[in-house]
C-alpha cells in the first residue's frame, strides 16, 4: 500500500443504528478532509450499501467500493460462535482485505469481543506479544496520552503490561508525532512501594530490559487527563472503568452546561454572546465524537474500533484515525523492544533456574 492514497477497509456493517453511520462517516471524512486521497472498501449488504453510497456527491462516491457480503457479525453474538461463524461475514471480509494487501487498515464499529477474537484469527499475534490490547486516544492539556489497555484484557501479568509500553509508545509516536513519548503505570500512588504485585513487577521489568523507553514511574488517575505521560499503561478492567467514568463526567459537565445556560432569560443572553466567543470550542472539546475510536495493538495489522452507538461524525473520526495510521511504520518500531524484553525474561528465568 502506498502512503499517499490510503486504503480503509470498512466494516459497514456494525454499528448499532445501521449501515448508514458508516456512510455518512465517510461523507465527513472527505468533507474535513478535502485533500486525502484515501479510498474506502466497504464490505456489507450490497441492497442496503447501494442506495446509501448513491447518495453521496459523485466525487465521494468514486472513492467506495462496495465488496457485497452475505452476512454480519451481530452485537450479541459471543466471540467464539462469531469466530466459528463469522468466515464471509462483512467483519471477516474487512479484516481479510488487510491480511492480503488490498486495504492498509480496517475500522469497524462492530461488536468489541468478536471484532478481538476474529483479528485474532485473520490477522494472528505480532510475534511476541500475548495478547493484542485497545488503545485509546484522551485529551489533555499537552495534546492527548495514549491509554491501553481500555476493555480487552481484564488480566495481565508484568509481562503483558510491558508489552503494552511498547506498543503505545510507538503508537504515540505514529499518530501523535511525539519523539520520545513519556511512559507511565497506572498506580494507586506514584511511590515505589504503593501499588500490587503486578504493577511493581512491571516497572522493575521495564528497568532491567534495557527497553527504548522514555519511563517515567507511576502515575494516578488524576495524571491521565493532566497529560502528566504521553503513554499510560494499566489493565483492561482498570483502564476501562477509567475511560467509562471520564465519558460520564464528560456527558455531566454537558448537562451542567445546558442546565446553566437555560435556567433563565439572561443566561440564555450570557450563552448567546460565550457561543460567539470560545463556547463552540468548548464544546467541541466535550464532544465524545471527537476522540472516537481505539486501536488493537499487537496484531499482524492495523484495526480499528469505533464506539457502536456512535453517530456518522463520530465514526469519521475513526476513519481519520485510521487513515493517520494507515501510512505509519509503529507495526515495525515494537519488534526491537518485544525482542529486548524476552530477552530479559529468558536471561531472568535462566538465572533463577
Amino acid at each position: 500500500m502506498t502512503q499517499t492514497a490510503p486504503i480503509i477497509s470498512v466494516d459497514a456493517m456494525g454499528a448499532d443504528h445501521g449501515p448508514s453511520i458508516t456512510i455518512e462517516g465517510i461523507a465527513h471524512i472527505l468533507e474535513r478532509r478535502p485533500d486525502t486521497p484515501a479510498r474506502f472498501l466497504v464490505h456489507g449488504d450490497a441492497e442496503k450499501l447501494e442506495p446509501l453510497i448513491a447518495d453521496l456527491p459523485d466525487e465521494a462516491q468514486g472513492r467506495v467500493t462496495l465488496q457485497h457480503t452475505e452476512t454480519e457479525v451481530r452485537m450479541t453474538d459471543k466471540p467464539s460462535e462469531a469466530v466459528r461463524r463469522s468466515r464471509g461475514s462483512s467483519m471477516w471480509n474487512a479484516l481479510t482485505a488487510v491480511k492480503n494487501g488490498e486495504a492498509d487498515v480496517v475500522v469497524s464499529a462492530g461488536n468489541t469481543g468478536a471484532l478481538m477474537a476474529i483479528s485474532k484469527v485473520v490477522l494472528r499475534m505480532k510475534k511476541g506479544v500475548h495478547r493484542p490490547a485497545i488503545s485509546a486516544s484522551w485529551p489533555t492539556p499537552r495534546g492527548h496520552t495514549v491509554v491501553l489497555d481500555v476493555g480487552a484484557n481484564v488480566e495481565c501479568g508484568p509481562s503483558q503490561l510491558v508489552e503494552f509500553a511498547i506498543m503505545g509508545s510507538a503508537f504515540h509516536r505514529a499518530v501523535h508525532g511525539s519523539t520520545e513519548p513519556t511512559v507511565g503505570l497506572l498506580n494507586v500512588g506514584q511511590e515505589e512501594l504503593k501499588g500490587n504485585d503486578t504493577v511493581r513487577a512491571a516497572a522493575r521489568l521495564i528497568r532491567e530490559a534495557a527497553l527504548d523507553l522514555n519511563y517515567h514511574g507511576f502515575v494516578e488517575g488524576d495524571d491521565i487527563s493532566l497529560g502528566v505521560t504521553d503513554v499510560v499503561v494499566t489493565d483492561g478492567f482498570s483502564g476501562n472503568i477509567a475511560l467509562k467514568t471520564a465519558e460520564g463526567a464528560v456527558k455531566l459537565v454537558g448537562h451542567w452546561m445546558r442546565e446553566a445556560f437555560t435556567s433563565s432569560v439572561t443566561a440564555k443572553i450570557g450563552a448567546a454572546f460565550l457561543q460567539m466567543g470560545g463556547l463552540d470550542h468548548l464544546r467541541a472539546k466535550l464532544d465524545p465524537r471527537s476522540i472516537n475510536g481505539g486501536v488493537l495493538l499487537g496484531l499482524n495489522g492495523m484495526v480499528v474500533k469505533s464506539h457502536g452507538g456512535t453517530d456518522g461524525e463520530g465514526f469519521a473520526t475513526a476513519l481519520g484515525l485510521g487513515i493517520d495510521i494507515a501510512g505509519s511504520h509503529f507495526l515495525t518500531e515494537i519488534e526491537s523492544n518485544l525482542t529486548r524484553l524476552h530477552e530479559a525474561e529468558e536471561q531472568k528465568a535462566e538465572s533463577n533456574s
